[in-house]
């Protein structure tokens, strides 16, 4: 027998990690520094590694208890009821949950073009179709709610990406207000805020609670992550907050223990650790700035822990960087052949990787970086 049809199906493309270049170049992977996932520069939260390392000999039991914790200690960061919260296996496992609950066969989601994969797989997973709005390089990829209303016919999720990858773009809350009241009362709008922590504005869960001058909705969502502000990518760790409506969906369609005990335990850890994480996100902001005043190409503002710079040719320049040492994201499978993405590492690594892709340029004469104007493809 075979599988059912995957033909529309397309895999997700990963960042390329350190061992895997090195093996591949015959090199010592210290020579490499990887600024391909935007991961955190600083690792995990150190209160997160001490948590994970003393719960090590309780991983024969089901995480109950921590699952309870970790939920209401959320819930707590955001003063929403436990219910509101859907613990998830990383923001991808909250995706799933969020279709799971909302799509029937056929259903439409309409995502951002670029963007990430896995919302249109996870709807075609769930048997749900696929359209796109475009975020138009030639607005500097600008996001409101015309630009989404433009390409909206009643699809039943529209997931907004705020700060948006590659980009770093943003969508005000008053724009995505605007979308919920000009959209169906069947549409949820799902505002992925996986790098909320880095971005110097509030959370769109104002809106599902009503906070400052917006009414309390049930047609938003919010999803989140402990793997770039925390530094838990590799613990699996995400969640969404929904309106208080949707509270009792979570126990049929969530799998049974959405997140493991050492996923929980980390992310209670975590979350209390509040120097960490205003560690990491100074360093995000000096990068960034330093990144952009510094390229000699042009780089889009962004508020996430990455910055999209316009380089030419992506995989001539991310193939020479890679050759001396510095991993930065062809962003090609995101439709921007012309582009790379880099994310913010420490003050050491964020200088390697400027003065690699400033001499990379000057040698390969890319002459389209130096202009953002330049004619290179839209996505």
């Amino acid at each position: 027998m075979q599988p059912r049809d995957l033909s529309d199906h397309v895999a997700y493309e990963a960042g390329r990690g350190i061992e895997e270049v090195a093996r591949e170049l015959g090199r010592d992977p210290s020579e490499f520094i990887k600024l391909a996932s935007n991961e955190n520069p600083h690792g995990p939260s150190p209160a997160a590694t001490v948590a994970i390392r003393e719960t090590a000999s309780d991983v024969s039991s089901y995480p109950k208890a921590a699952h309870a914790d970790l939920t209401t200690a959320i819930a707590s960061r955001w003063n929403v009821a436990d219910e509101q919260v859907w613990l998830a296996n990383g923001g991808d496992g909250a995706i799933d949950y969020l279709h799971r609950a909302t799509l029937e066969p056929s259903d439409d989601i309409l995502v951002p073009r670029p963007g990430f994969a896995y919302y249109g797989m996870s709807s075609r997973f769930h048997h749900g179709d696929v359209r796109e709005y475009e975020l138009s390089r030639a607005d500097d990829f600008r996001q409101d709610a015309d630009v989404v209303l433009d390409a909206y016919d009643d699809e039943r999720v529209i997931w907004l990406t705020s700060p948006h990858n590659p980009t770093g773009s943003t969508m005000p809350l008053s724009e995505i207000e605007r979308l919920a009241d000009e959209t169906d009362d069947e549409t949820l709008v799902v505002v992925d805020e996986a790098y909320g922590e880095f971005a110097d504005r509030e959370s769109a869960i104002a809106l599902i609670e009503g906070w400052d001058e917006f009414d309390a909705r049930d047609d938003v969502a919010v999803l989140r992550t402990f793997s770039k502000a925390y530094g838990l990518a590799g613990v699996r760790l995400g969640y969404a907050v929904v309106p208080d409506e949707w509270a009792d969906a979570y126990t049929r369609v969530n799998t049974p223990f959405a997140a493991s005990e050492l996923a929980c335990r980390a992310g209670l850890a975590a979350i209390e650790d509040e120097e960490h994480v205003v560690r990491t996100v100074e360093t995000t902001r000096e990068s960034r700035a330093y990144m952009q005043d510094t390229i000699d190409a042009h780089v889009w503002e962004s508020e996430g822990n990455f910055v999209l710079v316009d380089v030419g040719d992506a995989s001539a320049v991310a193939t020479e960087m890679q050759e001396r040492g510095v991993i930065v994201r062809d962003c090609s499978s995101f439709g921007l052949p012309g582009c790379i993405r880099i994310t913010c590492g420490t003050e050491d690594e964020t200088e390697r990787a400027v003065d690699t892709l400033n001499d990379v340029l000057a040698d390969l004469d890319v002459d389209a970086a130096d202009d953002p104007d330049a004619e290179v493809a839209d996505p």
